[in-house]
């Protein structure tokens, strides 16, 4: 619960980081990977929200060799109130009222499958099929660029109201769901006795080379998102759609048994389905502010 907590901090802290960093910078395209890496890496503001958000990679390892994925995800996904807060503060970002709505039912869903925990019954898988992964990730990571692909063809359009970020968010939400999976596998493979011999067969595993793939297109397509989209909305969307990602397939793929109790099943598959329809809900673009008549302007009035 402790790792769990001060991961949600980091992450949080770290994303505002970069947010704050990245809106100082010129602008920002996954067709310029060079470039964006190459300004990023210039800005200590941005260094500094991403060793908070390794820092949170670490406890968040830490978290998975001791909880069971879904109660992992709702713990993680806790840190969308802090997330908020520091945006608002530090970022001058307002959310509306329908999305604070919708962030509110987030929660209220994801809250319902930490109810549905049950710590004497809920067990700790520790390996999955290596098929079954891959057959899990490679499809989950082409939908997810083909997804940002089709957000960033679309936001080209001339007239296009302003996106708030939802497909996005979506979009690096299942990078980073495939990402999570490969955390949790990477925990699994730490068990080998002897330093040596868990590094090797961590590297016989496909999961370093899943990790490498997100990290590294996770890093750009995010970036981009982020400097564009407010991170108040954009980093919830992902938070969920990676937490749904990861409490679903994971707990499938690694064999972490649903709970028998019918009020405990039925409160995860509830909060499963309701966070996906508030997901489906949202709104996909800003409201643009009413027109200003010019300057020294008359009002025309009916004769």
């Amino acid at each position: 619960m402790a790792a769990a907590l001060l991961a949600n901090t980091l992450y949080s802290i770290g994303f505002v980081l970069e947010k704050r960093a990245l809106t100082s910078l010129p602008e920002v395209s996954i067709r310029q990977p060079a470039r964006l890496l190459r300004l990023v890496l210039g800005s200590p503001l941005w260094i500094g929200g991403s060793l908070a958000l390794a820092a949170g990679f670490g406890a968040q390892l830490v978290v998975y060799r001791t909880l069971p994925i879904a109660a992992a995800q709702g713990i993680f996904v806790s840190g969308l109130v802090l997330l908020v807060l520091l945006s608002a503060r530090l970022l001058g970002e307002e959310t509306t009222g329908r999305e604070r709505y919708a962030l509110g039912a987030i929660l209220g869903a994801l809250l319902m499958v930490v109810l549905s925990l049950n710590e004497s019954a809920d067990s700790v898988s520790q390996a999955a099929p290596y098929p079954l992964i891959l057959l899990v990730c490679v499809p989950s990571l082409a939908a997810g660029v083909w997804l940002y692909g089709s957000a960033e063809r679309r936001s080209r359009h001339r007239h296009r109201l302003p996106t708030t970020g939802v497909e996005y968010g979506v979009a690096v939400g299942l990078l980073y769901g495939v990402s999570s999976l490969a955390i949790k596998g990477v925990s699994t493979r730490l068990t080998s006795s002897g330093l040596g011999a868990a590094v090797v067969d961590v590297l016989r595993s496909p999961y370093p080379y899943l990790l490498l793939f997100t990290g590294a297109f996770g890093l750009v397509m995010s970036q981009a998102a982020l400097q564009r989209c407010r991170a108040s909305l954009i980093v919830p969307v992902c938070t969920t759609v990676t937490c749904l990602f990861t409490a679903v397939l994971g707990t499938l793929s690694f064999g972490e048994t649903l709970p028998h109790d019918p009020l405990r099943l039925a409160l995860r598959l509830a909060g499963t389905v309701l966070a996906v329809a508030v997901l489906l809900s949202m709104p996909k673009h800003d409201q643009q502010p009413a027109p200003q008549p010019p300057i020294g302007a008359k009002e025309l009035t009916p004769p």
